[in-house]
């Protein structure tokens, strides 16, 4: 277990990171996977402001989404295999960090902020995206889907981040963008930001009591 160094003039000495919307946008990438699944069923492929509005509850969730949009019978879970594959190739043909992101994990880290990655993201894909976009330095650890038995909105990774880092949930701060972040900093006590840009589907971003809604990253360093 590691302690979490002290964060002078920010609030939470550890802050945990939601990945996809909010801090990549990569709904073309993953766009681009879930159309070459479809078109392998002979399906027609869908778009890209459709299928943000299915990411965040995790890689089945979303198979199983596209899947009935087409009228497909095929079962998600034997789709899987095929799916992540397509991930895979797709991974880092167009990902995005959104504007300030690297500046404001670099001034967190300045101040002594431990962070990490609480993503549902399949585990396997991250580290290679975040090498890709410059910012894995500055996280210590990486739960994904497949990280542990449950994932998010199950409150299982932060308590299981906040026990790493060596501090209670309610001292992990959770940065996210969906009710799958929300339900997951809810059920685990910790306290919650939420970014307006993400992947927020129909989610009342305003309605579930978090510390703040941000439009932009770098506003996370004027939270106090």
């Amino acid at each position: 277990m590691v302690a979490a160094a002290s964060a002078p003039n920010f609030p939470w000495p550890v802050v945990l990171f939601d990945l996809d919307g909010t801090l990549v946008d990569s709904a073309s990438d993953i766009t681009e996977a879930v159309n070459r699944m479809l078109e392998e069923l002979g399906c027609a492929r869908v778009g890209e402001a459709l299928v943000r509005s299915w990411i965040g509850d995790g890689a089945r969730e979303l198979i199983a989404t596209a899947l009935a949009h087409a009228g497909s019978s095929e079962d998600p879970d034997a789709l899987m295999p095929r799916f992540l594959h397509h991930y895979a190739d797709c991974l880092l043909l167009h990902p995005q960090l959104y504007p300030g992101v690297p500046e404001t994990l670099q001034a967190l880290y300045a101040r002594g902020v431990r962070m990490a990655v609480c993503t549902n993201k399949p585990e396997r894909f991250v580290a290679p995206l975040l090498g890709a976009l410059g910012i894995a330095r500055w996280f210590d650890a990486i739960v994904g889907a497949g990280t542990l038995p449950e994932r998010k909105p199950s409150p299982q990774p932060i308590l299981h981040l906040a026990a790493h880092f060596g501090v209670p949930a309610a001292q992990c701060l959770m940065v996210g963008d969906s009710g799958t972040d929300a339900g997951a900093a809810i059920a685990a006590g910790a306290p919650l930001v939420l970014v307006s840009y993400g992947y927020p589907r129909a989610f009342d971003l305003h309605g579930c009591g978090a510390v703040a809604v941000i439009d932009r990253f770098d506003e996370l360093l004027t939270l106090r």
